[in-house]
């Protein structure tokens, strides 16, 4: 066994010979050529080194680097000073809304991402800029509060694509983004929405429509977020959930849905406040810790999804549809 605080020391011994990492385009010859220096600082201690270590030089910090030079599929924004982008922002498959007044590092992070494949509206709705509360929509429609002007109405409708039905409905509950969360297949409501409004749901989204509480709080859409390919729901919701018929709903609907529990902004419950997701995508908020960020990839399979795909099989449906 190597005595740790002699690893310790040579461990030190080589930052100060190399710096903190290995300069680019060195390679095992150049290294090697160095490699006396770190011998020449601590000779007594190397030599009961084992080989593997006393001749070989410690580059601890190109994995680092190999890693994080892989690009992500969930990004981490803010709006403002706030890190809850589920309440600046709407994504979906066919269009994206964000909230007016923003900073432009904050759009550049959607367009760049988004730009090439479906267009990025900046809205406001009711006049205020929390529209990812107020709103719910899928790749087929995009329902508005009754509080929504002509104007914000008539500038989505010249906006979106021709296929998304933009509809303003009349529904006491004019929070929709708190109380309907859906993907293109699945709506889950709020239990207290009228039923007209249930009807209008599963009309313009075609969706089927199913009344459900997440944990015992009535409003599903803040505290899960679903796409087509997962669904992340508030880690209180795990010995809530499993009993509850809303999941053989889902699976039947698509069996290919990954749920799982999770949170978004170091620990925050409300998910869907802190995330805004489609197929191959996902926007964070800025506190959201690697760890999150990890589970959102793996949940909602963003690393194996490919947007112009995606967005090609839609074409096909749509054009199938008129034929």
């Amino acid at each position: 066994m190597v005595d740790m605080a002699l690893l310790s020391t040579c461990l030190a011994a080589h930052h100060r010979s190399y710096g903190p990492h290995t300069p680019r385009g060195t390679n095992e010859k150049n290294l090697n050529q160095n490699l006396p220096v770190v011998q020449n600082l601590v000779p007594q201690e190397t030599s009961r080194l084992p080989s593997s270590l006393r001749w070989r030089p410690l580059r601890p910090f190109l994995v680092f680097r190999a890693c994080w030079s892989n690009s992500t599929m969930a990004t981490r924004i803010q709006f403002e000073n706030s890190c809850e982008v589920g309440v600046f922002s709407k994504l979906t498959n066919a269009y994206c809304l964000v909230a007016i007044g923003g900073s432009e590092n904050f759009y550049s992070a959607y367009e760049a991402e988004l730009a090439d494949v479906i267009p990025v509206v900046k809205t406001s709705i009711a006049g205020t800029r929390i529209i990812g509360r107020l709103c719910a929509g899928n790749k087929n429609g995009l329902l508005l509060p009754h509080t929504t002007t002509d104007q914000e109405l008539q500038h989505l409708r010249n906006s979106l694509p021709d296929q998304v039905v933009v509809q303003r409905i009349e529904e006491k509950l004019s929070a929709l983004g708190n109380c309907i969360a859906c993907n293109d297949h699945v709506a889950l409501t709020h239990p207290d929405l009228d039923r007209e409004t249930e009807e209008l749901i599963a009309d313009i989204l075609g969706v089927e429509v199913f009344r459900q509480t997440i944990a015992g709080n009535i409003l599903v859409g803040s505290y899960c977020a679903f796409s087509n390919r997962g669904g992340l729901v508030s880690y209180l919701s795990l010995l809530f959930i499993l009993g509850e018929n809303f999941l053989v709903g889902i699976n039947c609907c698509s069996p290919a849905l990954n749920i799982e529990t999770g949170t978004v902004n170091r620990g925050s419950e409300v998910v869907a406040a802190g995330i805004t997701v489609n197929d191959w995508t996902a926007f964070c908020g800025s506190d959201t810790t690697a760890t999150e960020l990890s589970v959102v990839e793996s949940v909602f399979k963003l690393r194996e999804a490919q947007p112009s795909s995606i967005v090609d099989e839609m074409r096909k449906s749509l054009i199938d549809s008129y034929v």
